[in-house]
């Protein structure tokens, strides 16, 4: 335990290293502020009327008579936030400078109507102006505190010739110390007068809070830097939890957490005595625990939470209670008049929760702690919702009708409205819906106004519950005798509710959303665009949904091939039953086990039953063509023991042959199926199939269960490789069955990486293991339940796991030992002895382990070498980027979805272009290749003696000819791929599609 808690402290202290400013930084940012600060105090007074941001005034309702007033120099200037607390984490550069406005530049009741707040903004304009002419200021722009548009804050950069100062910016943010009557701004009060019901004044608890922060701003910083003072644990600690939650994107935003709020979090901690509290003697990673334990699981969020010291609070129980009831969650600041988490959310706390105990966790899980999960893991929108989609809501009048700022925006306002229609409308399909509508445009300029603030879309993230929950038909609505809910599940659905009698003879209402078996995954987003399009009155190409976006490069002619598993999977028990059944062989078959990726759910483009490939006297209705070629689908059988086999490798493979043809005929004489019989192999046709027979040999599954695969040698290379892909076949299927989502996933990376030309670098087991390791350790996430997510996990781990000093080990059905794990590890560090000599020269590079195949010899030995991964890496995060970039923002420009799956040509010496018509399956290219750059050195006719389709004429007997010209397992572009390798062996390294019609040579 110790050289683990060893390496966690390690880790945690070099992290602090990067992303802490050192002491002449600071100073220099001391220096910066300062200069700052004097050319503030400098500006001159001056009359200011609404002239200055015309737009944001009239947008809050607020008449122009009522915002003049005499420009003061503000009362003080004070540096709060991180800058204060010495807990500045890189790469955000920045220091809150809180400027405290004159009471003279204010009426008395200044805090009605939004009159506060556009003076606050009038002022902030002068402010603007006056630093536009600082040597100090590259830049002045505008953002939004914590989101709010009413509350804007000015954004000073500063010049790039302060090099340690690089990206680094001043947020000037007004305070309104003492400025009001507190009395006036308490949750009662109604302080805006459009906020009305039948006109009855409503309270304005959002409202009033938004005023009583900007009054107890300067003393809750105050109240901060008090505790962090001379506390360089708390200080690291603080670091610690900014790292963690900001690469957590959902729970580090407006409505939920940020800098501040976890900064009075700690200090309300570190005053507190028993089970959560902390203290001095503590080092930075025990207060990160204790924090997020107190986060995640303390009975105390439950109640009103409060910074003063007991006893010293006057609010009674009813006043507490009616915190609780106005806000979800309640934590009052040191004067007992504010909640300070006055935004946040209910249901953003409860993912805030989940994320702290997912923390926690995996802490206790991973034997480092779990640094690179915990600390460098990027836990954001696109990579951790199973479904990501953008509400483009710009043009619904209904949200702004009513006026942009009321009690609360009409922004926060529609989050909440379109949370509660969506956990309606999914239910129990969804573990999580997180609404957020990050509206502050980039560039934002306060003479816009706030209306620019619609602009950006909505963005809407579920994670899915089980499968068969989140992709279920049928959702059974309340019983027909209970009328009133009756009444209300059709108004919320319409037309899609309708009463149906179901098997135990219970009648209810229900709605039903039929669809083909392999668009399931599609029925999440039928239901949301139907609620969506119904309560807010938006059309369909308002939501745009990820989770479709990449179904394309599965299908064919429209439809994913995997609507025909099931005939497969019937066609592959038809052949076992017949193979166990057979008698007329000297032994008995004791068991039949898949080879093929079709048939453990991982093939890009699973096989449709073939008209040609039918047992004779069935007669399928025949189309009007067919493929030309038909691939065999690997099969391997044992047989019951016996002590006749031969000693010789070569005598055992050709008696293997002799059982091959004589179970090939059996099967022919018995149940009429087709066999196409060669001297090393048998392919069997029924049911629409070509299964092609292998034989393992009792000998090579004693050898190789005896003394495991690396000292085999005895055992025949046919053997060993048929033991090796049994096991792997096994265990993936068993992980499908565990995780319905692996297999679409792994089709849509075997997809990117052929695309990319890395068919002949990266085995499709290789594929498939690096893709059940991020099912098998998701953390920090949940295993992905989308193909689109799962498929993104994969691009980000491709690139950024380090192949060259960690080994992949996948424990498929956690079986591995202690033992075995130091053997893997000794096996890894042994492949590495070379490395210091030569960084290039380390075979396997990629080093794969599993419970089969300790020493990464079977799928990764040779292949890909250490410059093909660097490779592989390198597109696998640029396609990563472009792919989240989708999800978060959709198209732009030329980058497309498509995109994620076209490979630049410019990086090879020679690119060979095939004939899409000799293609053993041209329906299956992508995207037509075309070459607009490089030299045309030579063109190749196509022969003639080759077609992709037969033509069948539409009749029985026209079956019956073309049966002799069907083809197993040919591949045109495999047997140019072989003469090249022949005849250039040392000329030129190859790189292809292997479902394309690119070949590049380098």
């Amino acid at each position: 335990m110790v050289p683990e808690a060893n390496s966690m402290d390690l880790k945690v202290r070099e992290l602090l290293k990067e992303v802490r400013i050192d002491s002449a930084t600071s100073k220099t940012l001391d220096k910066a502020v300062s200069s700052i600060v004097d050319a503030i105090r400098a500006i001159p007074e001056r009359v200011v009327s609404s002239k200055g941001a015309r737009k944001f005034i009239e947008d809050l309702r607020v008449p122009a008579n009522k915002v003049r007033f005499t420009f003061k120099c503000p009362e003080s200037a004070v540096v709060a936030g991180s800058h204060s607390v010495r807990s500045i984490a890189r790469p955000d550069i920045n220091v809150d400078l809180l400027v405290r406005l004159p009471k003279e530049c204010f009426h008395r009741n200044d805090y009605l109507n939004h009159r506060y707040h556009a003076k606050r903004c009038l002022y902030l304009c002068v402010i603007a102006k006056s630093l536009k002419s600082s040597p100090l200021v590259q830049k002045i722009g505008w953002s939004a505190f914590q989101n709010e548009a009413r509350k804007p804050v000015l954004i000073v950069s500063l010049v790039h010739e302060l090099s340690e100062l690089h990206g680094c910016y001043i947020r000037i943010i007004p305070t309104a110390s003492s400025m009001f009557d507190v009395s006036r701004l308490n949750l009662n009060r109604n302080n805006v007068r459009e906020v009305s019901h039948d006109g009855i004044s409503q309270p304005t608890p959002k409202y009033n809070s938004s005023i009583l922060e900007d009054m107890f701003l300067e003393d809750n910083a105050e109240f901060v830097k008090k505790m962090f003072l001379e506390w360089s644990s708390l200080e690291e600690a603080l670091i610690l939890i900014k790292v963690w939650a900001r690469n957590r994107s959902s729970i580090y935003m407006h409505d939920c957490l940020n800098g501040y709020l976890i900064s009075v979090i700690m200090a309300y901690l570190a005053t507190r005595s028993g089970g959560n509290c902390i203290n001095k003697s503590m080092n930075a990673m025990q207060i990160f625990r204790i924090t997020l334990n107190f986060i995640a699981t303390s009975s105390s969020w439950d109640k009103c939470l409060s910074l003063q010291s007991r006893g010293q609070s006057n609010l009674s129980r009813e006043d507490l209670n009616q915190y609780l009831q106005t806000f979800g969650i309640v934590l009052l600041d040191a004067s007992g008049h504010l909640n300070l988490t006055f935004r946040m959310k209910r249901t953003a706390f409860s993912e805030l929760q989940e994320e702290a105990a997912h923390t926690l966790k995996c802490i206790e899980k991973y034997r480092d702690g779990g640094f690179e999960e915990i600390f460098m893991t990027k836990v954001d929108f696109a990579a951790k919702f199973d479904s990501c989609l953008r509400v483009n809501l710009k043009e619904c009048s209904t949200i702004y009708m009513p006026g942009f700022c009321l009690d609360d925006e009409c922004w926060r306002t529609c989050e909440d409205k379109l949370h509660l229609i969506l956990k309606q409308g999914l239910n129990d399909r969804v573990k999580l819906i997180r609404v957020t509508w990050r509206n502050a445009p980039l560039e934002w300029n306060i003479k816009d106004g706030i209306s620019k603030f619609s602009e950006e879309p909505m963005l809407v993230g579920m994670l899915n519950s089980a499968q068969e929950k989140s992709f279920r038909v049928v959702d059974v609505g309340p019983s027909s005798e209970d009328k009133k809910e009756a009444v209300k599940f059709r108004k919320f659905w319409g037309e899609k509710a309708e009463l149906r009698r179901f098997k135990d003879g219970a009648i209810a209402e229900s709605t039903v959303w039929d669809c083909e078996s392999w668009e399931r995954h599609l029925i999440i987003k039928r239901i949301t665009e139907y609620i969506l399009c119904k309560h807010f009155l938006l059309s369909k190409e308002d939501i745009v949904h990820s989770v479709e976006q990449l179904d394309f490069c599965l299908h064919l002619d429209g439809k994913d091939p995997v609507a025909f598993s099931s005939n497969l999977l019937g066609a592959f028990e038809t052949l076992s039953k017949r193979l166990r059944n057979l008698e007329e062989i000297p032994l008995r078959i004791s068991s039949v086990q898949p080879l093929d990726p079709a048939l453990r759910h991982t093939s890009i483009y699973p096989p449709v039953p073939h008209p040609l490939a039918f047992e004779k006297g069935v007669k399928p209705k025949p189309p009007k063509f067919a493929t030309t070629c038909i691939q065999p689908l690997e099969v391997m059988i044992q047989l019951e023991g016996s002590g006749n086999w031969p000693l010789d490798n070569i005598a055992i493979e050709k008696t293997k042959s002799a059982f091959l043809l004589k179970i090939g005929e059996s099967l022919q004489n018995k149940w009429g199926v087709i066999c196409d019989a060669t001297d090393d192999e048998v392919n069997v046709l029924m049911s629409g199939y070509a299964f092609r027979l292998k034989i393992l040999h009792e000998r090579g599954v004693n050898l190789l269960k005896n003394q495991g695969t690396n000292k085999m040698k005895n055992t025949s290379s046919i053997d060993k490789e048929l033991f090796l892909r049994s096991q792997h076949s096994s265990m993936i299927n068993g992980l499908h069955g565990r995780y319905p989502t692996y297999g679409p996933v792994v089709r849509l990376a075997k997809r990117w990486v052929y695309s990319h030309l890395f068919s002949s670098f990266l085995t499709e087991e290789a594929i498939e293991l690096v893709v059940a390791y991020l099912f098998l350790n998701s953390f920090p996430f949940h295993a992905p339940s989308s193909r689109i997510t799962g498929f993104l996990r994969f691009l980000r781990l491709l690139s950024d796991y380090d192949w060259t000093f960690s080994p992949m080990i996948v424990d498929i059905n956690e079986d591995l030992t202690s033992d075995d794990v130091k053997e893997i590890n000794e096996n890894f560090m042994l492949s590495r002895k070379s490395y210091e000599e030569n960084a290039q020269d380390v075979e396997p590079a990629m080093f794969l382990a599993t419970t089969y195949d300790k020493a990464s010899e079977a799928w990764t030995k040779y292949s890909p070498t250490k410059m093909v991964l660097k490779r592989l890496a390198s597109y696998a995060r640029s396609s990563a980027d472009l792919l989240t970039t989708l999800i978060l923002q959709g198209t732009s420009g030329p980058y497309r979805w498509e995109c994620l799956f076209r490979t630049p040509f410019n990086n090879y010496d020679a690119v060979v272009l095939l004939h899409q018509d000799k293609l053993p399956y041209p329906h299956q290219v992508l995207f037509p290749t075309d070459m607009n750059q490089g030299k045309h050195v030579i063109w190749g006719n196509a022969s003639n003696d080759f077609h992709a389709y037969i033509s069948l004429g539409g009749s029985i007997k026209s079956l019956e000819d073309a049966r002799d010209r069907l083809m197993i397992n040919f591949d045109p572009t495999r047997c140019l791929l072989e003469d090249i390798t022949k005849e250039l062996p040392d000329t030129f390294e190859v790189w292809y599609d292997s479902l394309g019609m690119a070949m590049q040579l380098a």
